[in-house]
């Protein structure tokens, strides 16, 4: 395999990187132009970061990277919002180097905490190979909200 490089991806470089992100999470679905500009300006104010893992000129996985600010540990915490890597890839190291990346990013911030909500038994074992620990003292809830139509 050729050299991997992973590297933030620049606001307005980012239709690669969500397409590859569309066709794998929403079957093909694009994202609303809304959000799509509502995650550009994200990029741009530092409060996400899109990694792209890539050899040449061809995506093979990203990964988005969230930073938020948390009351109780008195500063900010990461979160891997997506992680994908195109099945042809799998199983080279390429999702360990977004990590690994997501990791030196969160280091340059001062951050130490990151987490990941995953739905998996495998997706789970994969973070968990790399360090993940499972938070046995928090239970994840959501609900849905109607939303009108406008």
């Amino acid at each position: 395999m050729r050299p991997l490089e992973v590297a933030p991806v620049p606001a307005k470089s980012l239709a690669e990187p969500l397409t590859l992100l569309e066709e794998a999470l929403r079957e093909g679905e694009t994202v609303p132009e809304a959000f799509a500009n509502g995650l550009r300006k994200a990029v741009e104010a530092g409060e996400v970061e899109v990694l792209a893992a890539r050899t040449e000129a061809r995506i093979l996985g990203v990964a988005v990277l969230a930073y938020r600010l948390n009351i109780s540990a008195g500063g900010r915490f990461a979160s891997i919002e997506d992680l994908y890597v195109r099945p042809e890839a799998r199983r080279r190291g390429i999702g360990r180097a977004l990590l690994r990346a997501a990791d030196e990013r969160c280091a340059k911030h001062g951050i130490s905490y990151i987490e990941v909500q995953v739905e998996e038994e495998r997706a789970e074992a994969f973070y968990v190979a790399l360090g993940y620990e499972p938070e046995t003292a928090v239970r994840v809830l959501s609900r849905s909200i109607a939303i009108p139509e406008t």
